[in-house]
């Protein structure tokens, strides 16, 4: 299909262009082609779930009606936003109607009165503001994954609490705005990663105390020692999210990111602190990760 120098073929257009529906379903089964919708098709491969979705909104707006904006995940994804389990199976958009909203295999049109400053464009595609899709997520996601989408909008600076806040207020009178409120209330840009998000709401969940973030430690000379990903003070207790990623991250080999990170933890340990570390494994074991945090904390009672 290289005669179309184009990411998205529309079956219609295939067919106006002299192609076979047989030559197409060669070329899908081949591998030459991707279905990215019912009838649209692309030619790019090794597409992760981001660009795939994008490729769905495309192709969704090529063959939806005018007027409508991308909303909600999709949104996300076009802003740029880290998620956490997203479903992206359908695309979401919001037609500014009292009427005509419908959910198919594909797509979710959600209707109702957007205010101009909850609409802005990326690419030449209309989509909801930062604001209002943190909102809009709020009131669609579960807690955790809202908060993921959040804390990774406040984190990359492309929106302000005070702009989350004012898309709240015009959202007033939607279904499940007290839960959407609690996750908005609980966001914090300091999060730099999805699993330090997912590690605070499971701190938050177990009631432990909550933690500095992004705290930064020093000698008693006022020598630089660590920055901590999560810091009890009154536990003397340091809690790190996958500590080697610090060090793995800037090209390192294994090695020298483990001497890196055992000389790290050995500094912090030698002024009374205890370390605690956990995986994206361990988050899935969250018992584990609450009890060696309560483990870390009576130390640091005892040691008080």
């Amino acid at each position: 299909m290289e005669v179309f120098d184009t990411r998205l073929i529309l079956r219609r257009d295939a067919l106006d262009r002299g192609f076979t529906d047989r030559e197409l379903a060669r070329a899908r089964q081949s591998g030459e082609l991707q279905t990215i919708l019912r009838g649209v098709y692309t030619p790019m491969t090794s597409l992760d779930a981001a660009q795939r979705h994008r490729l769905a909104i495309e192709a969704a707006l090529a063959t939806t009606r005018r007027g409508v904006v991308v909303s909600h995940t999709s949104a996300a994804v076009l802003h740029g936003l880290a998620m956490w389990r997203p479903n992206l199976d359908l695309v979401h958009v919001w037609l500014n109607s009292v009427a005509g909203g419908k959910r198919t295999r594909t797509r979710h049109v959600h209707v109702g009165r957007l205010a101009s400053a909850d609409v802005t464009v990326i690419d030449d595609i209309a989509v909801t503001s930062v604001a209002r899709t943190l909102v809009d997520c709020a009131l669609l996601l579960p807690f955790e994954e809202a908060v993921v989408l959040g804390d990774s909008a406040l984190q990359q600076g492309l929106v302000t609490r005070t702009d989350v806040e004012e898309a709240m207020a015009r959202a007033r009178g939607r279904h499940g705005l007290a839960a959407a409120a609690r996750a908005v209330a609980f966001l914090d840009g300091r999060s730099e990663s999805v699993g330090e998000s997912r590690s605070r709401v499971l701190i938050h969940r177990a009631g432990l105390p909550r933690p500095q973030l992004q705290h930064t430690v020093y000698e008693p000379g006022g020598e630089f020692v660590a920055r901590v990903d999560f810091f009890f003070d009154q536990f003397k207790t340091v809690g790190e999210f996958d500590g080697m990623g610090k060090y793995a991250a800037d090209g390192r080999d294994p090695r020298a990111a483990l001497r890196a990170e055992k000389a790290r933890e050995d500094a912090l340990r030698a002024l009374g602190l205890t370390v605690v570390r956990w995986t994206w494994h361990d988050l899935d074991r969250p018992e584990w990760v609450i009890q060696r945090l309560q483990n870390a904390f009576g130390l640091g009672r005892r040691a008080a």
